[in-house]
């Protein structure tokens, strides 16, 4: 596979830090030759923190940062000092991070919203100090509270991109081209299969400067919900989609099969990815006429919406837009 500035996934080593241990210590100065307890608290490891940041679109910037290592909080000392808190690690990630336990799988965090902060890992609690248990009986505790230790683990960030509509189809179906010319993006277009490699993202301008994010997504092959092709990292992807728009090509040899397969890979790999909605569009129809489209149509499903569209003639893009936003905003034809 080509080398990619797109990074969806990277495995990361979390250790948070200790809590500091309280003070055990007794008031000695030139005026108290045998003084209460005065021993402090011992400060708090530092946690390590996930921040949204809508700016990251890419797990990029973490690749080579192997080791996420927080300090320790300070002991408590003489004069009921506190220690001090160890300083917090935060890591900013990308719009629709999770972060999973490397062993288990469990998910642990999700960032949805820019700023949005969560405790990934907590720092230990520190220790009290012996004057914490000074009491009317015993005015001088001998013994004081060790930090407690902090959490430490393999972890697993993973991406699932955020966008409104997510293009869904054969490798080569038209994807890649339906994106270049409904958005500003400029995903690489080319005649063979698995041109598009990670997903690529794009912002359609609908009416009244209103707009909505679309996703082209690696192509789906027979056997992907068992990691077949780009397998799971594709299909991961599509969990974050509203709705999901079949791209067929005119030139399919069975368009009925070729959509139910892309279906069953779908229901393989998550079940509940078959209660969003769907679109069906018709690419390079430009090629069709009026008896072949309606050979077509009778293949396809009553009870989804679909339309046939060209990227290169510009034909039904407009009307695509109108579907897709309905679909999105849940009007009514």
């Amino acid at each position: 596979m080509e080398r990619t500035n797109f990074v969806d996934q990277i495995k990361i080593f979390c250790h948070s830090g200790h809590g500091g241990a309280g003070s055990k210590h007794f008031m000695r100065n030139k005026l108290t030759a045998y003084g209460g307890p005065d021993g402090g608290d011992g400060g708090r490891g530092a946690h390590i923190i996930l921040r949204g940041n809508k700016n990251l679109w890419t797990l990029l910037h973490l690749r080579y940062y192997k080791n996420v290592l927080a300090d320790d909080g300070e002991n408590g000392s003489k004069n009921n000092c506190t220690g001090k808190d160890g300083k917090d690690i935060i890591i900013e990630v990308p719009l629709g991070t999770i972060a999973k336990k490397e062993e288990s799988g469990i998910q642990e965090a999700e960032i949805l919203e820019d700023g949005q902060e969560i405790i990934w890992l907590k720092g230990g609690r520190g220790g009290l100090g012996n004057s914490n248990f000074a009491t009317p009986t015993n005015q001088a505790p001998e013994h004081s509270q060790p930090g407690e230790p902090g959490e430490e683990g393999y972890k697993i960030l993973e991406l699932k991109v955020l966008a409104d509509v997510g293009l869904v189809g054969f490798p080569n179906a038209g994807k890649s081209t339906l994106l270049s010319v409904v958005t500003a993006a400029k995903p690489k277009i080319a005649d063979y299969a698995f041109t598009t490699l990670i997903p690529q993202l794009g912002m359609v301008e609908y009416r009244d400067d209103k707009s909505f994010c679309i996703a082209d997504l690696p192509g789906i092959i027979e056997g992907a919900a068992e990691g077949k092709g780009l397998g799971h990292r594709f299909l991961r992807h599509i969990e974050r989609n509203s709705v999901l728009l079949f791209l067929i090509p005119a030139d399919s040899n069975d368009h009925k099969k070729e959509f139910e397969i892309l279906l069953n890979e779908l229901e393989q790999y998550n079940p509940e990815l078959l209660d969003k909605k769907f679109i069906i569009a018709i690419s390079k129809s430009d090629m069709l006429d009026t008896e072949l489209k309606d050979a077509i149509e009778k293949e396809l499903p009553e009870n989804i919406p679909h339309l046939f569209i060209s990227s290169i003639a510009n034909k039904g893009l407009v009307e695509l837009k109108d579907m897709l936003w309905k679909a999105l905003n849940n009007e009514k034809e």
